[in-house]
């Protein structure tokens, strides 16, 4: 049995599990009733870019394998490929390299890049190459590029894509560099974590474009004025991926929360307050900016990207409460 191709005992479960996939999206609400993206679900098969995962097991990972010799544990792989979880996808020294993400979250981000016909996108960090397929499913082939650090994950990205009988461009290269033999852009996501914006993205992208990335457990949407501005909000939607490798700083690491009160410690809000501000500002002032702000939402947050400089503010990116992103 090749990767293409499942048990035949398996093909009606794969039906059957994709449209129930399908069903749980729409009740999340993820794609806001837009018909292109739920075709797009309902026509790529996910299984195709997940011949095999990993699932957390005490004290490391088991590997689920489309290709396994006991029949139960096919059956298991198929079913877990559609549901509506992330999956490990590639793990390296009990480290987390790659992964394919949770599909409503997926429709989430891929309605709120709010793409046009004719529009290019650019996909930074290519994964298992089920994004990609999704979007060129909607824009077709030539308007999507997908680009990821490491060769392994771009060549069984492009493998992928092509059993499902997409070819976008996979490009191998750093991320943080973007495409620009591939630019102009209309429209970026991003598919890890940033620690701030990358300033090459930018003259890129057509004025108007909109990025959409991961930063600071939140998901950040930008429009792009011109080759040196950016600005937006937060979007309400937590959202947690591996961070971008490549030309980028490291994440800043959590300070110690000793003496602050556990209601604060353990509240998702706060918790995206002080990744944001991480290592520029003490928690005792965060937490004090939290409580006399009401425990803002992620929606009052924003990011401003001006020439070299770039940071993060509380409602007004000229406001009393702005921090400077790395």
């Amino acid at each position: 049995m090749g990767a293409h191709a499942l048990d035949p005992g398996l093909d009606d479960l794969a039906t059957s599990a994709r449209a129930a996939l399908v069903r749980e999206i729409d009740a999340s609400g993820a794609w806001g009733g837009d018909p292109r993206w739920r075709e797009a679900f309902e026509a790529v098969p996910r299984h195709l870019f997940v011949p095999y995962y990993y699932v957390g097991v005490l004290g490391g990972y088991e590997r689920m394998w489309g290709e396994d010799p006991d029949p139960r544990r096919r059956e298991r792989w198929l079913r877990g490929a559609y549901a509506d979880a992330p999956l490990a996808t590639r793990v390296r020294d009990g480290e987390l390299l790659s992964s394919s993400s949770q599909p409503s979250l997926m429709a989430k981000m891929l309605t709120e890049l709010a793409v046009r016909d004719g529009d290019a996108v650019l996909e930074i960090g290519a994964g298992t190459g089920y994004n990609a397929a999704l979007l060129a499913h909607r824009l077709g082939d030539g308007l999507v590029t997908t680009v990821d650090l490491d060769p392994e994950i771009t060549a069984s990205a492009r493998r992928h894509l092509a059993l499902a009988g997409h070819h976008p461009a996979v490009v191998t290269g750093d991320g943080a560099r973007g495409v620009p033999e591939h630019a102009p852009f209309d429209r970026i996501i991003v598919t890890c974590t940033l620690t701030s914006v990358p300033r090459a993205w930018l003259p890129q992208c057509r004025p108007g474009a909109r990025i959409l990335a991961p930063l600071a457990t939140g998901l950040i949407a930008l429009r792009v004025r011109d080759a040196g501005h950016a600005e937006g909000r937060f979007l309400h939607t937590p959202a947690f991926f591996v961070p971008l490798r490549g030309d980028t700083p490291p994440e800043p690491e959590l300070p110690e929360l000793g003496g602050l009160p556990r209601r604060a410690t353990s509240d998702d809000l706060f918790r995206f307050l002080l990744t944001l501000t991480a290592g520029r500002v003490d928690p005792h002032e965060a937490y004090a900016l939290w409580e006399r702000e009401e425990a803002p939402s992620r929606e009052r947050y924003g990011v401003t990207v001006s020439g070299a400089d770039a940071w993060a503010w509380l409602d007004d990116p000229e406001g009393p409460y702005t921090w400077p992103l790395a």
